[in-house]
């Protein structure tokens, strides 16, 4: 299944039916007097979370989405049927946009939340709402409101406690497949992670959901590379997991160039809080670890070393992530629980 986090979407809900202008006709009644039905609210276009998906894919097929118009009113004061309301399904962290693609409408991040987009249009009145003792054979009604026709943008972004940052080729994905079930793709060339990937960390107990996106390299936010485009996945989260190579020439560079991308961004991904790694140390002997540590250090703060191939420093690592994560979003671990044995 291909990932999607953006979509454009046209709307448009249901217009009211009309009312009827009718009048009774019985045999031996002379004056039977209006009995013109009101017509059927137009349907609504709701917008609804549910659970078990990822992506929003099924909105590169179909873009259009109407919902049924209401039925007009009939003879012997019947009302006409309301349309059918359409729901679009979405995962969960999908932002609503306007067309504009900057007014938030709505920011979905609990399953079951229900959003309408567009309200259907109200049924006009029959002939019957307009008899009055001086107009007892109004021939009048109204026709029905008309639907709501607007175009949304519908935004991806992940639920995630914990994102990972970092220039192309830093470990992200390998740190990724070594501490959690998901399997990104691996290789030796730069932007092997084409779209974000998320996996379920566990250490010390409690379980955190992690995401990597793609590398970040100099000038993004002007659209370079892959562009910035995946950063708002990791705008949820409570801390950034900050990867730098260390068998870079210039460590210190490298931490500068992703810091001066998250600025450019804007938001809160500049001043979220950051645990700084230094990745691929098993590939250094330890005069090359402590030199390119204190190059790191003098502009980045503490620095910890791990390696995501041998596994060294892989648990501190965690466990710093976890300090920063807010205990309510941990999810602890099941203990394993031998099953009661079936009783009658």
């Amino acid at each position: 299944m291909k990932f999607l986090d953006l979509a454009k979407v046209h709307i448009r809900s249901g217009a009211g039916g009309g009312g009827a202008i009718s009048f009774r006709r019985e045999k031996y009644i002379e004056y039977g007097g209006p009995d013109g039905g009101d017509g059927g609210a137009g349907g609504d276009v709701v917008v609804e979370v549910v659970d078990g998906l990822n992506t929003l894919i099924d909105f590169r097929y179909q873009q259009h989405f109407f919902a049924k118009n209401g039925q007009h009113g009939m003879g012997k004061q019947r009302t006409g049927a309301d349309g059918d309301d359409i729901v679009l399904r979405v995962p969960v962290g999908t932002e609503i946009l306007d067309e504009d693609q900057e007014t938030v409408i709505a920011d979905l991040t609990e399953v079951g939340q229900r959003v309408t987009l567009a309200k259907g249009g109200n049924g006009g009145w029959g002939n019957l709402h307009f008899k009055s003792s001086t107009n007892q054979a109004p021939r009048r009604a109204n026709p029905g409101q008309p639907g709501i026709e607007r175009t949304i943008w519908l935004r991806l972004k992940l639920i995630a406690d914990a994102g990972l940052l970092g220039l192309p080729n830093a470990g992200k994905s390998t740190f990724l497949a070594a501490t959690s079930n998901a399997r990104p793709k691996i290789a030796d060339y730069p932007f092997t992670t084409l779209h974000p990937n998320l996996g379920v960390v566990g250490v010390d107990g409690a379980e955190f959901v992690m995401a990597d996106i793609p590398g970040l390299i100099a000038g993004a936010h002007e659209g370079k590379g892959i562009g910035d485009r995946f950063l708002g996945h990791v705008e949820r989260c409570s801390v950034l997991l900050h990867l730098v190579d260390a068998t870079s020439d210039d460590v210190a560079g490298d931490w500068r160039t992703i810091i001066d991308e998250l600025e450019a961004y804007g938001g809160v991904l500049a001043t979220k809080p950051r645990v700084t790694a230094l990745n691929k140390v098993d590939a250094l002997d330890d005069d090359e670890r402590a030199e390119r540590r204190a190059e790191l250090e003098a502009v980045a703060g503490p620095v910890m070393l791990m390696s995501g191939v041998s596994g060294e420093g892989l648990t501190e690592v965690l466990r710093a992530v976890r300090a920063q994560i807010s205990q309510d979003k941990l999810r602890q671990r099941k203990a394993d629980e031998e099953p009661e044995p079936w009783r009658p």
